[in-house]
């Protein structure tokens, strides 16, 4: 691996080399799934063109260099070499390894496919606090590469997958991206860690809810996984310990699909913030999962189309959501169940832990007439109105920060707003803002919705 690594920095095989190479155009097709713009910008067969149609492209080749005949990952067939695997540039001069993504004509993915780095485990990454931990699990690793994203943040770093192949290829992913010590295990849930504790777990379950379980890194049957996941995890956090999830829900009919999946959360021991992202109709849902397995026009498309449709009516199964969740070990904890689709400011783990506070705080806050509050930074007020009215007839707090929530608020809250540096008590505050606007006083407890919002800090 280390001659094979040197091989691949020596070409250029990096995500800046490739991205160079390829040119905007074809990176966009092939983000598309489209090769012939990439094929056609890797035709001279140079050293790093011959890396790219090998690994990325996963086109045979005419041959190729000792070294990776040496790793293992190749197989010589009779017009040349092909590579075993996906092998994908990561920052930082680091290597994914996983099996090549199924494209429309590919043979049907094999039972124990890994998947690569994609848009989810991004997504995933994305989530994850970004403070330093001692012991961190990587629960479902696939292809290794949330470990890539802890390494450095956690001293300790546990992985395990019911796949034995995903630890295989996980294994070489780490070894290519220099990143030792990871005590990898085989086994389904946290079997492998049965009664350990950890300061974080993160996990890429297999989210999709689908009446088959054909594909062990992506199905795991109703959304029941999701929900046996969330609540058996609070028995291996450690204190103040945190977990961070990818999931799926049902939006069943007759039931409000917040208190569905807040239910999940409840009487664990933890504070939970759930955001769903998206939400698609049946038809969407499996169309697009179909598609992700390269089904589209193959003769059992129509079947299983049908037959995952019907089963989500016999589940009175409405709609799908995606999104994200997560905990955090509390001694009172309070859950958060929300919908935010538009976009946020990214990484959410830089921020992460200031929102779980906000959640937190303003449940647990006393004696609200002597809170000192602060406009949160970054917030604007929007009036809205016909020209030449004397008042507005909406007036919004908009954030343009962090998790970049609107609201709707009335004259008084509009007044707190420009107000509040964290000098006076709140109670005086709206005594004040009451006779200036007239009416009666606002309630101060009235205010922890924009407290746990993030519009005002203590």
């Amino acid at each position: 691996m280390d001659r094979l690594h040197d091989l691949l920095l020596d070409v250029g095989y990096t995500v800046d080399g490739v991205r160079e190479r390829l040119g905007d155009v074809a990176a966009a097709a092939l983000s598309r799934e489209e090769l012939v713009p990439a094929l056609r910008a890797t035709r001279d067969l140079d050293p790093l063109a011959t890396m790219i149609r090998l690994w990325w492209l996963g086109v045979t080749v005419p041959s190729v260099p000792p070294e990776v005949l040496e790793s293992g990952l190749v197989e010589t067939v009779a017009d040349g070499v092909r590579a075993r695997v996906h092998l994908q540039p990561w920052e930082g001069g680091g290597y994914v390894v996983s099996d090549r993504k199924v494209r429309p004509g590919d043979p049907a993915l094999r039972p124990d496919h890994v998947v690569g780095a994609g848009g989810a485990s991004a997504n995933l990454a994305q989530l994850v606090t970004r403070r330093p931990v001692g012991r961190a699990l990587d629960l479902g690793t696939g292809c290794g590469v949330q470990v890539l994203h802890l390494a450095g943040r956690a001293q300790q770093i546990v992985a395990t997958d019911v796949n034995p192949r995903a630890v295989e290829l996980a294994r070489l992913s780490w070894a290519l991206s220099g990143v030792e010590g990871v005590d990898a295990r085989v086994g389904p849930m946290f079997e492998p860690v049965e009664d350990e504790l950890f300061d974080l777990v993160v996990a890429n379950p297999p989210f999709v809810i689908s009446p088959d379980r054909r594909f062990a890194y992506r199905e795991s049957g109703g959304d029941g996984f999701c929900r046996d996941l969330v609540r058996r995890t609070p028995r291996h956090l450690s204190e103040g310990g945190q977990a961070h999830f990818l999931a799926n829900w049902l939006h069943v009919k007759g039931e409000d699909w917040r208190d569905r999946v807040g239910g999940w959360l409840a009487d664990t021991g933890c504070d939970g913030w759930v955001v769903e992202r998206d939400v698609q109709d049946p038809a969407e849902y499996v169309e697009l999962w179909l598609r992700d397995a390269a089904e589209q026009g193959t003769p059992a498309y129509t079947e299983l189309y049908d037959r995952w449709l019907g089963w989500f009516e016999e589940l009175k199964a409405e709609a799908v959501g995606f999104g994200w969740i997560t905990m955090r070990r509390s001694d009172d904890p309070v859950v958060r169940v929300e919908r935010l689709t538009h976009q946020v400011e990214l990484p959410v783990g830089d921020y992460v832990d200031e929102v779980l506070d906000a959640i937190a705080l303003a449940h647990r806050l006393t004696g609200m007439d002597q809170v000192r509050l602060r406009t949160a930074p970054g917030l604007l007020d929007e009036r809205i109105g016909l020209p030449g009215a004397e008042d507005p007839s909406r007036i919004v707090l908009r954030q343009t920060r962090r998790l970049r929530r609107s609201t709707d608020v009335g004259t008084v809250e509009a007044a707190l707003a420009g107000v509040c540096d964290g000098e006076l008590a709140l109670g005086p505050l709206l005594n004040v803002i009451a006779e200036l606007v007239g009416g009666d006083r606002v309630n101060a407890d009235s205010l922890r919705p924009l407290i746990a919002e993030g519009y005002f800090t203590v």
